[in-house]
C-alpha cells in the first residue's frame, strides 16, 4: 500500500508539470486557434536558465526562476511579434509548422549555450527526502505539486477576475466581436505568448528540479504532455490540470507495474500508455474530456 501511495505522489508531481505544460497549451490555443509545438523549446531553455542563474550565477534560486520566467515570456513576445504576427490570416497548418520550426531553432540555440551534457538545476532541495508512514517523498515533488497548485490557481483567478484576463476570454470566444468592443486582438495574442513562455519556463525547472537534472532532450517532454492536454481538451484550462495530472499518475504507475511484469511490452511502454489512454478518449469524446464541441450549422 505505501508503494501505491508512493507512486502516487511521483505521478502526482509529474502530472503538475504536465499540467502547467498543458496549460502553456491551451493558452495559445484559446487565443489564437493553433497548437504551439514550440512549447517544448520554451520549456528547455527556461530551464537552462534557472540554472544559469542559480547554479552558476549563484543568484538565489527564487530569483532565478523569476529571471527565467520574464526571460522566456520575452523571448514568447519576440516570437509572436517577429514571426507569426506576419502569419496572421494564413492557412492554420502553416502557422503549426512555423511553430515546430521553432522547436528545432530553441533547441540548437539552447545546445550551443549550454552543450548536450546533463547539468544539476542549482534547486536548494537537491536529493532530500523525509518519511511519511513508511512513505518516502521526495522534497523536490512536494515544491513541485506545491508551485504548481499556486501558479494554477493563480491563473484561473486571473482568468476570471482581472481586465486583462476577461479580455483574453473575450477574445478566445469571439475574436471578432472582442475587437468590435475596443479589445486590442494584437496585445491579447502578445500576452499569450508571454504567460506560455513563463509557465513553460516554471515547467522546464520543475521538471529538471531535485536529482533529475537538465538536459537538451527535456523539450520532448512537452511532447509526452500532449496526451494530457488532448485527454482534458484543447481549449479547457480545467482540463489541462485534469489531464495533466490523469497522464502523469498513469505514466509512472504503469512504469512501475507494467515495465517489470510484462517485459515482452518493452522498456518504454509506459511512454506508449498515455497515448493510448489518449485514443479510448477521443473514441467516445473526440473534443476531449472538458474541450469545447464545435457545432457546425448547415
Amino acid at each position: 500500500m505505501s508503494d501505491l501511495v508512493q507512486l502516487l505522489l511521483a505521478g502526482g508531481a509529474l502530472g503538475s508539470a504536465y499540467a502547467l505544460i498543458c496549460l502553456g497549451f491551451v493558452i495559445i490555443y484559446r487565443a489564437t486557434g493553433v497548437i504551439n509545438f514550440a512549447q517544448g523549446g520554451l520549456l528547455v531553455l527556461g530551464a537552462f536558465l534557472t540554472h544559469q542563474f542559480a547554479a552558476r550565477a549563484g543568484l538565489p534560486f527564487a530569483l532565478a526562476v523569476a529571471l527565467s520566467m520574464g526571460i522566456v515570456a520575452l523571448a514568447g513576445v519576440v516570437v509572436e511579434r517577429v514571426v507569426l504576427r506576419r502569419m496572421i490570416g494564413q492557412p492554420v497548418f502553416a502557422v503549426i509548422l512555423i511553430t515546430l520550426g521553432l522547436l528545432f531553432v530553441f533547441e540548437q540555440v539552447v545546445s550551443a549555450i549550454w552543450g548536450f551534457d546533463l547539468v544539476l538545476l542549482g534547486d536548494p532541495w537537491g536529493v532530500r527526502t523525509i518519511a511519511v508512514g513508511g512513505v518516502t517523498i521526495e522534497i523536490a515533488d512536494l515544491w513541485t505539486m506545491g508551485l504548481a497548485a499556486a501558479l494554477l490557481a493563480g491563473f484561473f483567478a486571473f482568468f476570471r477576475y482581472s481586465r486583462l484576463g476577461v479580455a483574453m476570454r473575450a477574445t478566445a470566444s469571439d475574436q471578432e466581436a472582442a475587437i468590435a468592443n475596443g479589445i486590442s486582438a494584437r496585445t491579447i495574442f502578445a500576452l499569450a505568448w508571454a504567460l506560455s513562455g513563463a509557465v513553460a519556463a516554471l515547467a522546464g525547472t520543475l521538471l529538471a528540479a531535485g536529482p533529475r537534472g537538465v538536459e537538451i532532450t527535456l523539450a520532448g517532454v512537452a511532447l509526452r504532455a500532449f496526451p494530457a492536454m488532448i485527454l482534458g481538451g484543447l481549449d479547457s484550462p480545467g482540463g489541462a490540470v485534469i489531464g495533466g495530472l490523469t497522464i502523469g499518475i498513469i505514466e509512472v504507475v504503469s512504469a512501475a507495474y507494467l515495465t517489470p511484469n510484462v517485459p515482452w511490452l518493452g522498456e518504454n511502454v509506459h511512454v506508449v500508455v498515455p497515448y493510448l489512454v489518449m485514443i479510448a478518449v477521443l473514441l467516445v469524446k473526440p473534443y476531449g474530456l472538458f474541450g469545447t464541441r464545435e457545432v457546425i450549422r448547415a
